[in-house]
């Protein structure tokens, strides 16, 4: 079973040999197996160098540009006050942390959640299409629909965490009960500083598994593993790529994408 998956969705040649593992995760028995690492084509995100035509910067700017207009970037909280330490902004349908509710308009200040732009989607299919690659390769015997079902995204998370940023375990359960049942993925990219990543069967995260998340990783996880707890415990400052940073000047921080089907 392989279905957290961390995979490079960008046929190209390899820049840098991308330092990924795929896991099979099962919650019935609480067990995680380290099955092997990786080898895939690197990705335009996945490089330390300037990637060849500009995916990572081109996902920055388009963020940036969504993220200053009506529907864009808040620090999302609850009636008590608290805040998450983190900024978001959600494109497709907004999610609302206090109503754990998808609606159209987001209640903070009426806005419509703008749309998903058909680049990202594009990223969304050429990842899934590269991980359906691999496991035909090194993993004939698995139904490859069961390990990472297809999906069409209509909803995207944006994240920014700074320095200080961190995520509390959590599941992503929000989404339509027919869309969990079937185990569409969530698929998660990261640009900028690199995340520790932390997952299990159980909210509780002095025994949770560990994973760096660096800038251009792209990581899923669907299947039966779609209701794991998974968060973030701290942002890596000064890891971003410095290519990336020049080119967009990107604020100190992680920028992640969470793409998933309601």
């Amino acid at each position: 079973m392989l279905p957290l998956l961390r995979a490079s969705p960008f046929p190209k040649p390899l820049l840098r040999r991308p330092n990924c593992r795929t896991f099979s995760y099962h919650p019935s028995s609480s067990q995680k197996k380290t099955v092997g690492g990786i080898t895939t084509p690197d990705s335009n995100l996945r490089s330390r160098r300037s990637p060849r035509g500009g995916g990572p910067v081109k996902i920055v700017e388009k963020c940036r540009d969504l993220g200053i207009n009506s529907g864009g970037f808040y620090r999302p909280g609850y009636k008590d006050g608290a805040k998450l330490r983190l900024y978001m902004m959600c494109l497709g349908k907004n999610w609302d942390p206090e109503s754990r509710l998808y609606e159209d308009y987001r209640q903070i200040d009426g806005a419509k959640a703008p749309e998903i732009p058909e680049f990202f989607r594009k990223l969304v299919d050429r990842a899934i299409r590269a991980s359906h690659d691999f496991l035909r390769q090194d993993y004939k015997d698995v139904n490859i629909e069961d390990e990472v079902p297809n999906m069409s995204p209509d909803i995207c998370i944006v994240n920014f965490y700074n320095n200080s940023g961190k995520l509390g375990l959590h599941q992503d359960r929000d989404e339509s009960k027919k869309s969990l049942h079937k185990g569409l993925p969530v698929i998660s990219f990261s640009l900028g500083d690199s995340a520790e990543f932390l997952y299990g069967v159980e909210r509780d995260a002095d025994n949770a598994e560990k994973v760096v998340l660096e800038s251009g990783d792209v990581l899923m996880f669907g299947g039966i593993s779609r209701l794991i707890y998974h968060g973030v415990s701290c942002i890596h400052p000064n890891t971003a790529p410095k290519r990336l940073i020049e080119e967009t000047k990107l604020r100190p921080g992680r920028l992640n994408l969470t793409f998933r089907q309601y």
